[in-house]
């Protein structure tokens, strides 16, 4: 269990997906670049190659912890994280049920 407190330091924004390709030498890890309402879309790298190509993501809403930490891998830089729900089947992304403007907060 965490408090109230701890769960308020996340940060969750409403992303828009720009674009989104294979990385290459991996095999699994999808770049995106995702609008969160800022200067420079963020640079997202998610392991699902193996359940999503990368049309699949291009216009897509959906949910990112904006303050995580930066993590590096295959040599590139992922600066956020898209939430997903872990079923059987493999992740299901989540996302808004309304188009609302990028960087939108959800609380």
């Amino acid at each position: 269990m965490i408090n109230f407190d701890d769960f308020a330091k996340v940060e969750l924004k409403v992303g828009t997906v720009l674009k989104a390709e294979e990385v290459e030498g991996s095999e699994k890890l999808i770049e995106l670049k995702v609008d969160l309402g800022e200067e420079e879309p963020r640079q997202i790298l998610a392991g699902v190659k193996q359940w999503y190509k990368p049309e699949d993501f291009i216009g897509k809403q959906v949910v990112v912890v904006a303050n995580l930490e930066s993590r590096k891998m295959m040599g590139l830089e992922s600066q956020g994280m898209m939430l997903a729900a872990d079923t059987t089947d493999g992740p299901i992304f989540l996302t808004v049920p309304k188009k609302v403007p990028p960087g939108t907060k959800i609380r």
